[in-house]
């Protein structure tokens, strides 16, 4: 699959660690001397950083953006759903706030924000040698897929490759991987190139032969294991992080 200096980092769940590996592969190029950028379609998170030009980003692309040596850009996060309740969220679009929405009425709007996003992925993509997009949520959410701005949607609309990437220590991560693939289209399944296991802490040798049986069912590759780490910290976006670490 032609990557064309971008790929899509996608996760099993919430918080399995997208916007973690995002950093670490932007910094890594960054540090080779590539020119590279981050990117996330769509964010949801009351967590947010003003851009030098006045505009509101998701906190975790202006840290992504640090990691590449890059001022934070609108273009980064061109839309940003800040929760009000369990029911509504304001919308901002690149940077602006933009009227209040319902998870329905959400719906209604994605077909007009959907060329927001490409528009933006398109400047950074011209500009930058490799953009490392981060999924939101998770791609297995198939009942939301028609309207899906940030994973198979973005991938699809971009030609992106994209990378799994789940959290071993929640327990099921073999699991959480083989289904995420299972349940998506196969034209959603052919852009699905690997797997990346995060957070793993215990022998190696005994998580071997797990990712061979995964890679003989999907007949993809783990590209790498992520190994626990108490010493990094990173500001969190959602509530699942909030219960995992009470």
């Amino acid at each position: 699959m032609d990557v064309r200096g971008a790929l899509l980092v996608a996760g099993t769940t919430s918080d399995a660690g997208k916007s973690a590996l995002v950093a670490g592969l932007c910094r890594s190029l960054y540090r080779r001397g590539v020119s590279v950028a981050p990117f996330k379609a769509q964010n949801m998170s009351n967590n947010s950083v003003v851009t030098p030009d006045g505009g509101e980003i998701g906190r975790a692309q202006a840290m992504q953006a640090h990691a590449c040596g890059l001022a934070p850009s609108v273009d980064l996060n061109p839309v940003l759903l800040k929760p009000g309740s369990d029911r509504t969220s304001q919308v901002v679009v690149r940077g602006r706030a933009d009227g209040q929405v319902s998870a329905l009425s959400y719906r209604t709007r994605t077909a007009a924000l959907r060329e927001v996003v490409v528009e933006s992925l398109e400047r950074l993509r011209s500009r930058y040698s490799v953009v490392v997009c981060e999924g939101a949520g998770s791609p297995a959410e198939i009942n939301l897929r028609a309207t899906d701005l940030a994973n198979m949607g973005l991938a699809q609309a971009a030609d992106l490759p994209v990378v799994v990437v789940g959290d071993i220590d929640r327990g099921g991560v073999l699991a959480h991987l083989f289904g995420t693939v299972a349940v998506l289209a196969p034209e959603d399944q052919a852009r699905i190139a690997g797997f990346v296991v995060n957070k793993f802490r215990g022998d190696p040798a005994l998580l071997a032969p797990g990712l061979d049986q995964l890679r003989a069912l999907t007949g993809r590759p783990t590209f790498g294991v992520v190994p626990w780490s108490d010493r990094l910290w990173l500001d969190a976006e959602d509530s699942l992080s909030a219960v995992a670490d009470g």
